[in-house]
């Protein structure tokens, strides 16, 4: 599909409207790429994310990008694997929101961290079609919206996994 690219890397780097952080429901940093996105953003980050007061499984919210090169970080809470048909619609609403709450900012690039791949342990190969599938049947139902989709991978697996899948 020629909206949605994978790349390997820090998602931190990259220079796109926005970035989605796979946050925990306090969005106050943790560990992985939410620790990351929080270092590198620095301290008004985690000032703004106070103001927010959370947020749940699968909803999303916009903060600023502060010392990041993408103007926004929109914070997605991915599910905490449990093999349950929950965690796959949680997960998809993830990305859904995510697009959503970038169109209604007029964001028109986007970078995806491989939500609750970490430490919230969903399987990359349950996780991969579940993102690159909610992710065309949003650019399906929005042909009317343009917007460049970054799956940016952290490791090779994964990366790996979404070249295959967006393949077929």
């Amino acid at each position: 599909m020629q909206n949605i690219f994978v790349k390997l890397g820090d998602i931190t780097k990259l220079d796109c409207d926005c970035i989605v952080n796979a946050a925990n429901k306090s969005l106050l940093g943790g560990g992985g790429v939410d620790g990351s996105i929080h270092r590198a953003a620095g301290p008004d980050l985690l000032k703004e994310c106070r103001s927010l007061h959370g947020c749940e499984t699968g909803e999303a919210k916009i903060t600023k990008g502060y010392r990041l090169k993408s103007r926004y970080v929109i914070h997605t809470v991915g599910p905490v694997y449990s093999g349950r048909d929950r965690d796959r619609q949680d997960l998809a609403n993830c990305y859904w929101n995510s697009l959503e709450l970038a169109r209604k900012y007029d964001l028109h690039s986007i970078a995806f961290s491989a939500i609750s791949t970490g430490i919230y342990g969903y399987p990359p190969e349950e996780a991969v079609p579940i993102a690159a599938d909610t992710v065309k049947k949003w650019l399906k139902e929005h042909t009317d919206y343009e917007i460049k989709i970054i799956m940016c991978c952290f490791n090779q697996r994964i990366f790996d996994l979404y070249q295959r899948y967006l393949s077929k």
